[in-house]
């Protein structure tokens, strides 16, 4: 590489919407319109950490642009643009070849998403390959999808299958058989479900990143309400199936499934299908909201489960 500026043009420039003023000023200059407000989020990824240092360049930038889409999903906002931040190790195999790579892969997901790059920066350390994105989205103000909103009487639902990805990468690291590779796919490109216009539908809404019985208690604390999750009737795919139920633990707890946990009012719960349906996203209801604390998972006998991890901890 010869100079961070250099740099930027040959791997970012073609990312850039117009609002980055090319990558060539200080900042971005955006504009909101009227009645609409901004969403906005980021996410870090460190490798080994969020992703495998042999992962293919292409799905590590996909991942990161996801992992961040999914957020605005959460929060029922239109992906606008994004801030990309790049921390590169001294002497390491991330060349131009890595990064041309990584950066074709932001390109594919732009036009999928419909978002462009508005700025970042570029750094080294002596450390590993840390990558952050933050993620701009639009919404009609005062519509934003909260964690705070759910009611005694809503029923729980997720988008599509959960523990896909967290088995994916114990497949990864050789721990468990993957044949047809698919767990090991929903591992590196998460499907953040946009589009889906839930605002006015469902009472709560988040993603789930760190584990579906910990971002549960998300919910539970912020709405002040108990959750309950039948163990039986969280989604799972064919892949999941086929390892056995001995997994449903790690399904439950392993987190980075990036899929949305819904809580909704039993008159609204034909028109949440419907209107996932017309996205083609399966969802699935796998519990109920009611009056106390905290969140109970129950086998098909009603029985409370133990289990003994909650979810992913970053510290």
């Amino acid at each position: 590489m010869s100079g961070e500026f250099s740099f930027i043009a040959r791997h970012f420039r073609q990312l850039a919407g117009p609002e980055s003023l090319d990558l060539r000023d200080d900042c971005a200059l955006i504009s909101c319109p009227s009645g609409q407000e901004m969403a906005i989020s980021t996410d870090t990824m460190v490798e080994n950490v969020h992703f495998l240092t042999d992962d293919p360049p292409e799905s590590v930038g996909r991942k990161l642009l996801r992992c961040n889409l999914s957020d605005l999903a959460a929060m029922g906002a239109e992906p606008y643009a994004y801030t990309l931040n790049v921390t590169i190790p001294h002497a390491s195999r991330y060349d131009d070849v890595w990064f041309s790579a990584f950066a074709a892969g932001l390109a594919e997901d732009q036009k999928l998403y419909g978002v462009t790059l508005l700025g970042g920066d570029t750094t080294s350390t002596a450390g590993p390959l840390v990558l952050s994105a933050t993620v701009f989205g639009r919404l009609k103000k005062g519509t934003a999808l909260r964690r705070n909103g759910a009611k005694d009487g809503d029923s729980l639902w997720v988008t599509g299958t959960i523990g896909d990805a967290a088995l994916g990468l114990l497949a990864l690291q050789g721990k468990i058989s993957d044949p047809t590779g698919f767990l090991s796919e929903r591992y590196r490109l998460p499907r953040p479900r946009t589009g889906l216009n839930l605002n006015g539908l469902v009472h709560a809404a988040m993603d789930i990143s760190d584990g579906l019985i910990q971002d549960c208690g998300h919910i539970a604390a912020e709405s002040g309400v108990a959750i309950d999750i039948l163990a039986d009737t969280v989604p799972a795919s064919s892949a999941a199936n086929a390892l056995g139920s001995q997994w449903l633990e790690q399904r439950l707890t392993g987190g980075d499934d990036y899929e949305l946990l819904l809580t909704c009012a039993p008159e609204n719960e034909s028109v949440l299908v419907q209107a996932c349906s017309q996205r083609n996203v399966p969802v699935t209801r796998i519990g109920a909201i009611r009056s106390g604390a905290g969140v109970h998972v129950l086998n098909a006998e009603g029985q409370v489960m133990e289990i003994q991890k909650k979810g992913w901890q970053h510290f």
